[in-house]
């Protein structure tokens, strides 16, 4: 490798060994977005959903080191009758973004997913997601997200 290449970037699945990785990549998307407060998941939290055969945790790395991560849970749509893959995030640490890496892991996601629809929600403001999704050959469908939080009802 060139002092000026990227690294090789492998892309494998999330291990209950992992818990700790994948706590600091949440930690760093949530305070991406401004929403660090909502991340109230711990670490051991995480050796537990890794473990469980709905969540899909994929890392990438590079030399070893983990460079993102994509999320994703196995549900069933009500509407279809069928399963779904609810992409829950999808994260690229800065340095190693528009270098293939997001591409890498969602392509890695849909293999894992055999003929499974994904579905996913991004922020209507987030152009450049937008943009790479619509590049993947997503549709792209404007939608609003709600929340109730049970502590306000």
């Amino acid at each position: 490798m060139t002092e000026h290449s990227q690294p090789e970037i492998v892309i494998r699945a999330a291990i209950p060994d992992d818990a700790e990785t994948v706590h600091t990549l949440v930690g760093e998307i949530a305070a991406h977005q401004a929403q660090s407060a909502s991340v109230t998941v711990t670490a051991e939290q995480w050796a537990g959903y890794l473990e469980r055969p709905e969540i899909t945790v994929l890392l990438a790395e590079g030399d070893g080191d983990p460079v993102g991560y994509v999320s994703a849970v196995r549900r069933l749509h009500l509407w279809s009758g069928s399963d779904i893959i609810a992409l829950d995030d999808l994260y690229v640490r800065p340095g190693h973004r528009d270098a293939g890496v997001g591409k890498l892991l969602m392509t890695e996601l849909a293999n894992r997913s055999g003929d499974l629809t994904i579905t996913w929600g991004v922020q209507p403001d987030n152009d450049a997601a937008i943009r790479f999704y619509r590049r993947l050959g997503a549709t792209v469908r404007a939608k609003v997200m709600c929340a109730w939080p049970a502590q306000r009802r």
